[in-house]
This record gives structure tokens, sequence and C-alpha cells, in this order.
């Protein structure tokens, strides 16, 4: 048994998300806490150890590149996490999401000195409701790896325009990289104001790297004309969103690196990906 898509996306919409009670267990049941976890995309904290390995590009991090992969580590039981909320009607209808391009996920890899081989070494995965995304579950093999894949996340967000960011629950670990507890309500009501915002595609993304290299802040890729007056892809009153920005812009990045002709991007610009997303989640808009 498999659970409806429809029902899932219009759940998530109202702010009830689906859990079980084991890995193993055939159950899934609907949950509405009294208090939610977000963390504001202009308050992510990075400490200056977590600064540095983002800087230092240690870990190579996609989007996307692996999304059954990551779910199924987070789903797996293993010795730090027993019991894990994830069963397979779950895991199968993310899977399915993602498919159709609801569900993303951000990868981080690992490359080993050793045999040359990379390894997927964290991770996380998520649901986009119109201008929120809904953080799910995150596994972390190596010191730092789900950090940063947190980090590259905020990144990603406030360059496609996301305005929430929902994590569920609050934990030690979520609250030490800058998450916040707020009633129900209050999550509905941020929830509420983004749910219809509609996704555009990233050519029609204005480049959030300024003429001076500059990057600004959350919304700052959001395209041209659309908002109130509707205008891209939009819908009349709406707001765009896009979670693939970011990649149009590592991609340039990494033209201009290879002195590519045609490139456009400023001489200005951060010289490496982990470079580029600290200084995303340093300014401000």
């Amino acid at each position: 048994m498999t659970i409806d898509l429809d029902l899932l996306l219009k759940a998530y919409g109202s702010g009830i998300f689906p859990m079980a009670d084991a890995r193993d267990d055939p159950e899934t049941f609907w949950v509405e806490p009294r208090a939610r976890a977000i963390i504001p995309l202009d308050n992510f904290r990075m400490s200056r150890s977590l600064r540095k390995t983002i800087r230092s590009d240690r870990f190579r991090v996609t989007a996307d590149a692996a999304f059954a992969d990551v779910i199924a580590v987070c789903a797996a039981q293993s010795g730090e996490r027993r019991e894990t909320w994830i069963n397979a009607e779950i895991e199968e209808a993310f899977n399915q999401l993602h498919a159709l391009g609801h569900a993303h996920s951000i990868e981080c890899w690992l490359t080993d000195d050793a045999t040359g081989k990379e390894h997927l070494v964290g991770g996380l995965y998520g649901l986009a409701i119109g201008g929120a995304f809904c953080g799910e579950s995150m596994f972390s093999r190596v010191r730092d790896a789900s950090k940063v894949a947190l980090a590259w996340l905020v990144a990603r967000l406030r360059v496609g325009g996301f305005p929430l960011l929902d994590c569920q629950f609050m934990t030690d670990h979520l609250a030490s990289l800058g998450a916040i507890e707020i009633s129900q309500q209050a999550y509905l009501e941020q929830l509420k104001r983004v749910r219809d915002y509609v996704p555009s595609p990233v050519s029609a993304i204005r480049s959030p790297i300024t003429s001076s290299g500059a990057v600004p802040g959350a919304g700052a890729g959001l395209a041209a004309g659309a908002g109130a007056d509707g205008g891209g892809d939009g819908v009349a009153g709406s707001e765009s969103v896009s979670f693939g920005v970011l990649d149009a812009l590592l991609a340039r990045l990494e033209d201009d690196a290879r002195g590519a002709v045609g490139s456009t991007a400023p001489s200005g610009a951060s010289s490496s990906p982990g470079k580029l997303i600290a200084q995303l989640l340093t300014q401000t808009s």
C-alpha cells in the first residue's frame, strides 16, 4: 500500500506530515505538532570551524544526484539510530515525489585517498511546498557532513527565493545551527503566506551575482516581473521560487574558473563553490 501523493501534498500544505513508529511498521500516521522548529534563513548559525570546512571544499556537494540513496540511508537503522520513523510506505512516496520534482536532496561526497573512489558521506532530503521547504531527515557518516549539507540547503533556498525552512521538531543539533521553535499556529500563518508560490525555471531567474561580484541575500534571484503583477512564469498574486538557480550560478562559476569563452561571471565572484556558499550565508538582503 502506498500513500496517495495528492493527499500527501495537501497534508504538507496544511502543516501535517506522516511518520511511522518504526522502519518495519506498515502503519503510517499523521502528525501535527504543537510546536514547530524552523530555521530563519537569514539567521543560519555558521561556526568558525564550519565556515572553514565549507570554504575548503572538503566535500563535493550536489543536489538531487542521489535522492533514493539519501532517503534509504536516513531510513536505515544503525548503531546510532536504532529506530527510524521512515517506513517503506513513506520512502516509496517520497521517491515518487522526487520523480515528480517535488522532493529534493542534498548530498555530500568524499573521495577515499587510498582507492580514489567517491563515497556518499552525508546528506538530507525534504519537500518543497510553494515557498516552503519541509526538511525531513539528514545523516552524517563523517564529521560535519550533515552540517555542510544543511548550510548548502540554506544557501540554495536563499538564492532561490524560498522564505521558509521547516525542520519539524527541535533538536540540540538544529538549535546549534540557528533553529528556533514557534507555535504550530505561527507556523501555519507563515506557511499560508508562501504555500502558493510557484516554481520558476532557472532561465527566468536573474543572476544573484551583482556587477561587483557581490551575492545579495534571499530573494535576489527572483525573476524580474514576478510577484504581484504575475509576470514571468508565475501566476497573478504569487511569487516565484527556484530550487535550481544555485546550480546555474555554480555552473557559471565553474565556466569562469576554466576561462570559458563568453562567461559572464564577474571577476569579483567567489573562486570556489564553498567560498560562494559561505558568502551567501554571511551576506544579508
